[in-house]
């Protein structure tokens, strides 16, 4: 019951975030990312989205992407795929997102020929067989009612040798049946690792901004929930983390 209950609170949350943001000032919705070891991109991201983008590179890097297609399923608002995009330089990329409003925003708010974006079900994908070579999936898992489909429709998609570049949170008791559902998904765990620290780093150095943000585009009664879904210092989604409650992973797969 409590799953069911945060996937209905996140789909109102993205879905008011949608709605809201009319000047493009959230492009990212995770938790972030950041290592002292491995600090992507500092010098040339300092808009704000560091610690998002940094999440997206964790992932990026395990692979390298020049000149292959990819596809992001659950691209959100877009900033991420966009960066991945313009940094990393895959052939081309696409995003698939279920949020209306998120898909026509993305296609208005980011201008390259080789970015696409559509809407689409992430359990019921209407992408041809082996027609990509890398799967990102950024904090976006943990809204599907279906994991084994998503899977399944991950496997299909890819071309043999392609791979599913998987990174979110769980309940610390759903990370057994996750890793079921990994082992029978046809594709081969390359690396895993659980990341809270380094999110919990994130969220801490982003706090400032955050709250910021919720101060401006939500009403006052909205902000003790905005701030619990932003994962600010202290609220209960911040706590979760550090306290291991919630697990954030991070998974590179491989279709053989």
């Amino acid at each position: 019951m409590k799953e069911k209950v945060r996937d209905y609170l996140f789909r109102i949350w993205y879905w008011y975030v949608n709605k809201v943001d009319r000047k493009a000032e959230i492009l990212f919705m995770n938790y972030g990312y950041h290592s002292d070891k491995h600090d992507f991109n500092s010098a040339e991201y300092d808009d704000g989205n560091r610690f998002s983008i940094q999440l997206y590179d964790h992932l990026a890097t395990a692979v390298d992407l020049k000149g292959l297609d990819v596809v992001e399923i659950g691209s959100g608002r877009g900033g991420g795929l966009f960066h991945v995009k313009r940094t990393h330089a895959p052939a081309s990329a696409c995003g698939i997102e279920l949020d209306k409003r998120a898909v026509n925003f993305c296609n208005t708010h980011y201008k390259d020929e080789h970015l696409t974006f559509n809407r689409g079900d992430a359990q019921k994908l209407e992408l041809e067989n082996a027609s990509s070579d890398v799967v990102l999936n950024v904090e976006s898992s943990h809204r599907y009612q279906n994991m084994q489909a998503f899977l399944s429709e991950a496997h299909r998609i890819l071309r043999p040798g392609g791979h599913l570049l998987l990174t979110d949170f769980r309940y610390k008791h759903e990370m057994e049946d996750l890793r079921k559902h990994l082992l029978n998904s046809g594709l081969q765990i390359v690396k895993e690792q659980q990341i809270n620290r380094e999110v919990i780093t994130a969220l801490t150095l982003d706090d400032s901004r955050k709250r910021n943000l919720v101060k401006r585009l939500v009403p006052g009664f909205l902000h003790k929930v905005a701030l619990n879904f932003a994962g600010t210092v202290g609220s209960q989604t911040y706590n979760f983390f550090e306290s291991g409650k919630y697990v954030y992973f991070s998974y590179v797969l491989k279709k053989v």
